[in-house]
């Protein structure tokens, strides 16, 4: 054989596309092996490694010139994960000293993995959707890392190979392994990873914040939490996820492909089956998160997608760096732009952000004295752009528990009993809007479904009124009062929304702009 194809893939941004890598044997020029197809410097770097590898595996290469062809020339090809395929298509050059192997058999299937310089075969990034990619092409098996194995067996309709050394690899597509395929049953493998390390019921008073919480979660809202240190805030948002509905398998597979491509995903954490919840730190970049680099990846917003993404300390982030939150938060999606091509990466996620009432922390406090001049307090509170404040649906009041709450035995409801409301009002509203694609909860609605389904009656529209003019309330905030409204009204099972829905809606704008200013 004096060429071979094998197939593998390379990723675009959380998707993954085809590549062919073709390797032929010719008797003309010199004994050199050349690597083309828009190869970065990781691939280029391959074949020292696949050579010293292939040697060290016992196979062997033909002594001829050899050219090494990534197909599609266009699409440039990233990473360590080529080695494994390039390494086989030379070893089948040579199959009176390595074993015959047939083109059959590489047509076959697909080939993902990293050589160590002694054969064995390294996990890489992106598994899934690599493994994606293979069924979508009509591949029946792909050869993967072993510790990638559990991961890609996920997909179903394609045998999974977990492949621990390069030998291994060629010895099973010669018809001489003893490999079986992974085997994984995919619903338990699920429930079993469904499971949350905190609970609801572990958080003493703060009953106001928790129905807000509850209300945000019920309708996909954004929430903004405002309180002195200590009183809770953090230890509230990182509950959040478990009382939102459990992932549907879809969802985790989605969410498990963005935290695979960024390098997240491993043996021991090799899917994610429950939402994820994201806190940067506030010295983050714009790029750390929003996504991008030269060879864009996905930041902190995608990482949350179908989950949370909690800012704490919210003032203490750089301005620009919050406003690019603003087109994730509209949109449901980042579109990176570099050299190396678009990148369109999901965010569909729920903002949750704390921050402190002034930079000392303790305005309003009935126990501490706050130090700040209102000129410091006007600065602290500008830090947030009104268009940002805008997109946040619920400013909550966080105060400090008091000692009988906190030496409490009980906490309250669980998170299980939460979610189960916040769960009934979900499928209300998947009912009402599934005639809009792309609209799934009240969050998500625009100006033409509030108007149709954000009613109100004449007493709720005079209330609604009242506060529009002595508050000052924006026309975005008139619309998120009216859709956290319908999400109350949805959490009780009522048809029409009501003036006491309106009213508690109202009351979670009170930290609306004629406040900040």
């Amino acid at each position: 054989m004096s060429l071979s194809c094998v197939y593998s893939g390379a990723l675009v941004g959380v998707d993954a596309v085809g590549v062919e890598i073709e390797v032929n044997a010719s008797d003309s020029g010199n004994l050199d092996i050349k690597l083309v197809g828009l190869p970065d410097a990781a691939v280029r770097e391959s074949v020292d490694r696949v050579t010293t590898a292939i040697k060290n595996s016992g196979l062997r290469w033909p002594a001829k010139k050899i050219t090494i062809n990534l197909a599609p020339a266009d699409i440039k090809k990233e990473g360590p994960s080529y080695d494994l395929p390039i390494a086989i298509g030379m070893a089948s050059l040579d199959q009176e000293r390595n074993g015959k192997l047939t083109e059959a058999a590489l047509e076959k299937c697909a080939v993902v993995g990293e050589l160590a310089l002694d054969g064995r075969v390294r996990p890489v990034k992106g598994i899934l959707s690599l493994a994606l990619q293979a069924k979508q092409a009509g591949k029946r098996a792909i050869l993967v890392p072993q510790e990638n194995a559990v991961e890609a067996s996920i997909v179903e309709g394609i045998f999974v190979y977990g492949i621990a050394s390069l030998r291994d690899a060629y010895d099973l597509l010669t018809g001489n392994g003893n490999i079986s395929p992974q085997k994984l049953d995919r619903e338990e493998f699920f429930n079993t990873k469904r499971a949350y390390p905190v609970d609801f019921d572990e958080v003493k008073g703060q009953a106001h914040a928790k129905r807000a919480l509850e209300v945000a979660m019920a309708g996909g809202h954004n929430l903004l939490m405002l309180g002195s240190p200590g009183t809770g805030k953090s230890m509230l948002a990182k509950r959040l996820v478990t009382i939102l509905p459990a992932m549907m398998e879809e969802e985790a597979i989605e969410t498990t492909k963005i935290h695979s491509v960024a390098g997240l995903v491993d043996g021991k954490h090799s899917f994610l089956a429950t939402r994820p919840f994201r806190s940067p730190h506030h010295t983050i970049s714009d790029v750390g998160l929003l996504g991008g680099s030269s060879n864009p990846t996905p930041g902190e917003v995608s990482l949350a997608h179908n989950g949370i993404l909690f800012l704490d300390e919210l003032p203490e982030f750089r301005r620009s760096t919050l406003e690019v939150l603003r087109q994730p938060l509209e949109d449901g999606h980042v579109t990176i732009s570099r050299a190396a091509g678009k990148f369109t990466f999901p965010s569909r996620f729920s903002l949750v952000a704390a921050m402190n009432p002034c930079p000392c922390g303790y305005l309003g406090d009935p126990s501490r004295e706050c130090r700040c001049s209102p000129g410091q307090i006007e600065k602290y509170r500008q830090r947030i752009s009104g268009p940002l404040l805008d997109r946040i649906d619920l400013h909550i009041d966080v105060p400090a528990v008091n000692y009988k709450e906190l030496r409490s035995e009980s906490g309250g409801e669980s998170s299980e009993v939460i979610r189960e409301r916040v769960e009934e009002a979900r499928a209300i509203q998947l009912e009402r809007l599934v005639v809009f694609p792309g609209v799934n909860c009240n969050a998500d609605m625009g100006n033409r479904q509030v108007s149709r389904f954000c009613q109100l009656d004449k007493q709720s529209e005079r209330t609604l009124e009242q506060a529009m003019e002595s508050l000052n309330f924006s026309a975005r905030a008139h619309d998120r009062i009216l859709k956290v409204a319908r999400t109350l009204a949805d959490l009780e099972g009522a048809m029409e929304i009501k003036e006491v829905h309106v009213l508690e809606a109202i009351q979670y704008r009170t930290l609306d702009r004629n406040l900040w200013a």
